[in-house]
């Protein structure tokens, strides 16, 4: 299994892309390789945790070091016990001390716990689910390989990007508005439900190169925020069992997206939810893959669309390219990056312990960064100006041969003694996929107009809705289609 000086990447026929919410890279995998000095086994040098990195306390308590999440314990695998502040203003927030970006924009990463205190006083206000006992230090805990084991083992065993950055500092949908479709057309909050820019997957049937996206136990969110995917046919969405069964059969697409469940029971890994749901779908994912007959040309990319108000030691970088003329919300120019994201490669083409990095005078990784790889796999043109400046990942692809060892073999997956402290509570992005559905023209109503959203309560009323007027609105699709 030499290295090569050329990649592999055009070995790869099927790129295949996880992302997961809202946690940042020292918050999953910051003591990935403390214990060995943040130096890998292949000795490549690691951006991780010394132990020793700090936050100033609240209202000027005394400073406070990042700590280890300690394993079995009922709050493990819902710490940092609450949602932290996540969107623009809070990122500011964190990076700065202020609310608004300095000129020059100088981040001290030492923001956090004052953040976090905030939230915590607005949620507890308003009686948002917080786990007994949480306190704004609480944001300061790092998860480790022993209470990740999944995560951390695929990190170890394949390639981890230690300099990976989200490509807004900002919350979910502006992020993956980029992974999709390289700009966000100016939006720096959630508030912004639907995209009109042209997507990665537009570009890829222009070249008749086949492509899926799935959620998990519903049709994908993606499907519903930009405006060419919701009317595309319903081949082209499935669930994880589809993607489960594509995997296994080797009928998998050129390039697969793949959604969690968005609920607070659900798989995400959204603070607070239970991360080692997750954990089982990392697990479940990987080796639907690696039982693939295809897994030898394939490439996982398990990242997060944005750190989530989760503590990261590593101001990111300056020199963004904006990806295009839109104008940004809050007088943002779509020049600075966000926090660093936990991001994974995997394809038995990685060497074990590496850590993938470009040069240091190059455009940094971000969410683009995919696109990039995709559209130089298969002769795709940039969507954006950020896309087109983006690095892409085929250096990573250094082996001859494929390796055929398992990184994972004998990891067990973990799981929570803890009870959610979300129990059945809406998410946030369960009320955002309500509100899309109940836009579809679906003509339910005697006189042919639209049935109003009705009153939705738990997690369970909106999953039953997304799917009841999912599956309303695919029927009137298909009676349409039979009259004409």
């Amino acid at each position: 299994m030499a290295s090569k000086s050329t990649n592999s990447l055009s070995s790869i026929n099927h790129v295949v892309v996880l992302m997961l919410e809202n946690r940042s890279f020292d918050h999953m995998l910051g003591f990935l390789y403390t214990d060995a000095g943040n130096v890998s086994p292949s000795g490549h040098p690691f951006e991780g945790l010394t132990g020793k990195e700090s936050n100033p306390g609240a209202s000027g308590k005394e400073t406070v070091t990042v700590f280890q999440i300690t394993g079995g314990a009922t709050n493990t695998y819902f710490l940092p016990g609450a949602d932290p502040g996540e969107g623009y203003t809070a990122t500011n927030a964190q990076l700065f001390g202020s609310n608004t970006a300095p000129t020059p924009p100088v981040a001290t990463n030492n923001g956090f716990i004052s953040n976090f205190s905030y939230t915590l006083g607005w949620e507890g206000k308003e009686k948002d689910s917080i786990l007994a006992g949480t306190v704004a230090n609480d944001i300061m805990a790092m998860h480790t390989p022993d209470t990740l084991p999944v995560l951390s083992a695929l990190a170890r065993g394949f390639a981890v990007c230690d300099h990976w950055y989200g490509s807004v500092p900002t919350e979910t949908l502006p992020n993956r508005a980029f992974v999709h479709a390289a700009t966000s057309q100016g939006h720096m909050d959630d508030k912004t439900k639907t995209f009109t820019a042209p997507t990665i997957y537009a570009s890829l049937t222009k070249q008749n190169v086949s492509w899926m996206i799935y959620g998990y136990d519903a049709d994908p969110l993606t499907r519903m925020t930009f405006t060419d995917l919701s009317s595309l046919a319903d081949s082209y969405f499935g669930t994880f069992t589809d993607f489960q069964t594509a995997a296994a059969n080797g009928s998998l697409p050129s390039y697969t997206f793949l959604e969690p469940s968005w609920g607070s029971k659900g798989n995400s890994q959204h603070p607070n939810y239970d991360v080692a749901l997750g954990e089982q779908f990392i697990h479940d994912v990987y080796y639907a893959l690696r039982n693939s007959p295809a897994w030898n040309e394939t490439l996982l990319i398990v990242t997060y669309d944005e750190h989530g108000g989760c503590y990261d030691h590593v101001p990111p970088p300056s020199g963004a390219i904006p990806p295009d003329a839109s104008v940004g919300e809050y007088g943002f120019d779509f020049k600075r990056f966000g926090p660093r994201v936990p991001t994974v490669l995997i394809s038995p083409l990685i060497p074990a312990g590496t850590v993938f990095r470009v040069a240091a005078d190059s455009m940094p990784l971000d969410h683009t960064s995919i696109l990039k790889t995709v559209e130089l796999r298969w002769n795709v043109p940039a969507l954006t100006a950020r896309d087109a400046a983006a690095p892409d990942i085929s250096a990573v692809l250094s082996l001859d041969t494929a390796r055929t060892d398992d990184p994972l073999a004998g990891v067990v997956v973990p799981t929570s003694s803890g009870a959610n402290p979300s129990a059945n509570r809406p998410s946030h992005l369960q009320e955002v996929y309500a509100d899309l559905v109940s836009r579809l023209p679906v003509p339910d109503a005697l006189d042919g107009t639209h049935r109003p959203t009705p009153k939705l309560e738990t997690g369970y009323d909106y999953d039953r809705y997304i799917q009841e007027r999912l599956a309303a609105w695919k029927a009137s699709r298909k009676t349409a289609q039979t009259k004409a």
